[in-house]
């Protein structure tokens, strides 16, 4: 199939943007595979310290001259998603045996869960956890001591920071290792309807508590189409997963299968082979555009438009909102998984999944097959769906029709011609919007501003009646450089039961909301950000603020003389506790949300 001339159109301008950088970041692990530092080029000392703890395996990663296996794990059991790592080193190893190669723990990285830090100072760090995970990251694979590496990690910031970290250490071929998602649990919509209960005050925090843990009842990702599903996504369609290993659910034998393949895959794509596949060659820009491609016709996480150019960046790749705009209006929508939808990621795996959008994508034009993945074969063999066939894995080819067509359809029949992202520009900055969920009628909302520093402070006027009107509700001093870029799922409930209500809604923030962002318009990563003189901060109540998806339009509807001489609202201080003061570094040295939103990538000159 010949590739539509918007994709090939998109990837040109990427391709260009990239040129100095990319070859500098080739040239780099060039460099890192022909001179760096390996295990061959340790002194003994050096070695001795790194065979030292290892004792089962030490003879045969002294005189056997195969491979070692670096494993970088987000292990803990507070997360369900990483609880499900705890057997998997001890697994990897004894399979890397059998594939004639070592295996041992490089390191761990943090890994820590927005739903527990929602609406709580910790969630201020977990923007820039993404950056201590790269760094963490590198720190496990600077030993020298590994040809490749598997990278265990699932959720929101933990595959972007494992990703970044490892692509500086790009020579080596690693294969990233899910751990599949918890099992139905109460249905999104149903949890949902509690949530807006209980911010009207109609059920108890004892009833809302039970429907929560009836949603998030066991080990494995949040079943909702958020960020750390939409990892996932973009992992099959780049080509760094096992083929299907994205949604098969833990503690499965599914799910052995595929993580014991995934360290064959490994064993067989080092340099000393003949099928070396380096992970720096396989996300290039054409990996990098699928990603996005794939988040936009699946309704995927707004995290992922700060996230993506980021991990583009540590590979020399130079992606920014305008291509994901464009790619926007030519990509159809194929899946409706919640927010987006009722489904959680069990349906719309049942349903075809990501086999079934890639193979729909691809038969349009609309993704790379041509891109290097750590699959025998290019990106077709993503277009099938593994399961287990006498006792072994087997790839079957998929029905040609969806099994659930009010989840995942062909391209033939889109829930919707073109993918749910928009930019908006104006007088307030540039910002972008998901409009996968919210119905056509709103995409256009204008009416009076009412300004907040905090989500707090939206919940406590929602309860007092002052938001019962067709507001545009505005929370600025959320940004990275301000407080980290706390997602504000707070303001999620009240917003609904206002637009319940029948008033025209609308968020406008630079601050996140992330893959839970649904049915009310938000405007959210809004750059420059208010603290520093972004325009958010010269807003003040009873402006009128238009948003528009429509025209991509965001402003405040201020005569031009009025708004240039209007001063800035005083910042609020910097808080501290939890933690927060450590990151100051961080936050000082961020760069813009389109850029990545990282001091990491900003001061390294990347």
């Amino acid at each position: 199939m010949t590739l539509h001339v918007e994709l090939e159109a998109v990837t040109a301008r990427i391709r260009a943007a990239s040129a100095e950088s990319r070859g500098r970041y080739l040239d780099l692990i060039a460099r890192e595979r022909d001179s760096g530092v390996d295990r061959p080029r340790l002194g003994c000392a050096n070695l001795a310290h790194g065979y030292a703890g290892t004792d089962e395996q030490r003879d045969a990663m002294r005189f056997g001259g195969a491979m070692n296996i670096g494993i970088v794990t987000a292990y803990n059991d507070m997360l369900s998603a990483h609880a499900t790592y705890y057997r998997y080193p001890e697994q990897i190893k004894i399979w890397a045996r059998e594939f004639g190669v070592t295996a041992q723990v490089a390191g761990g990285v943090p890994a820590m869960c927005d739903g527990v830090t929602q609406g709580y100072p910790g969630m201020e760090l977990s923007l820039f956890s993404r950056d201590t995970i790269a760094l963490s990251t590198a720190v496990a694979l600077s030993h020298g001591m590994f040809e490749g590496a598997l990278l265990l990690g699932i959720c929101d910031k933990i595959v972007p920071g494992l990703l970044i970290g490892a692509l500086r250490f790009g020579h080596l071929p690693m294969v990233m290792v899910p751990g599949g998602p918890m099992r139905h649990g109460l249905p999104n919509k149903e949890k949902a309807a509690v949530r807006e209960r209980f911010a009207e005050g109609k059920a108890t925090a004892e009833e809302l508590l039970d429907a929560e843990i009836a949603a998030y009842h066991g080990k494995g990702t949040c079943t909702f189409y958020g960020t750390a599903n939409s990892n996932q996504m973009m992992m099959e369609v780049m080509g760094l997963h096992v083929p299907g290993a994205a949604f098969a659910n833990p503690q499965t034998k599914l799910r052995q299968e595929l993580t014991r393949e995934a360290v064959r895959r490994v064993a067989g794509l080092g340099a000393k082979g003949d099928d070396y596949r380096p992970l720096g060659l396989c996300v290039d820009e054409r990996a990098i555009v699928n990603a996005a491609v794939v988040l936009l016709a699946t309704g995927g996480s707004t995290n992922h438009l700060i996230h993506l150019p980021a991990i583009a960046r540590a590979a020399g790749v130079a992606i920014d909102w305008e291509d994901f705009d464009r790619l926007s209006k030519v990509v159809p929508l194929l899946a409706r998984v919640y927010p987006n939808g009722s489904a959680d990621v069990n349906a719309f795996e049942d349903a075809g999944g990501p086999p079934f959008v890639i193979r729909e994508l691809l038969s349009g034009g609309l993704l790379h097959r041509d891109i290097l993945t750590i699959a025998d074969g290019d990106l077709g063999a993503y277009t099938r769906k593994p399961v287990i066939e006498s006792d072994a894995l087997a790839w079957p080819e998929l029905p040609a029709e969806s099994g659930d067509s009010t989840i995942v359809r062909t391209l033939a029949d889109p829930f919707s011609p073109e993918g749910g992202f928009r930019i908006l520009a104006g007088n307030l900055g540039r910002a972008c919007i998901k409009v996968s969920a919210v119905e056509r009628d709103r995409w256009t909302i204008e009416a009076p501003a009412r300004v907040f520093h905090d989500q707090i402070s939206v919940q406590e006027a929602f309860k007092r009646g002052e938001l019962d009107r067709d507001v545009v509700v505005v929370v600025r001093y959320q940004g990275p450089r301000a407080n980290g870029m706390p997602e504000l799922h707070k303001l999620t409930p009240p917003l609904g039961v206002l637009q319940n209500r029948g008033f025209r809604v609308a968020l406008v923030t630079d601050g996140r909301m992330s893959g839970a962002s649904g049915k009310v318009p938000c405007a959210i990563h809004t750059s420059p950000e208010a603290l520093g003189g972004g325009p958010l901060g010269k807003v003040i109540d009873g402006d009128i603020v238009r948003v528009c998806a429509v025209e991509g339009v965001l402003e405040a509807l201020v005569p031009a003389d009025e708004w240039a001489a209007r001063p800035f609202a005083p910042a609020p201080v910097a808080a501290d506790g939890t933690g927060r003061e450590l990151f100051a570094m961080l936050r000082n040295h961020c760069d813009e949300a389109e850029r990545g939103a990282s001091a990491m990538l900003a001061e390294a000159g990347l």
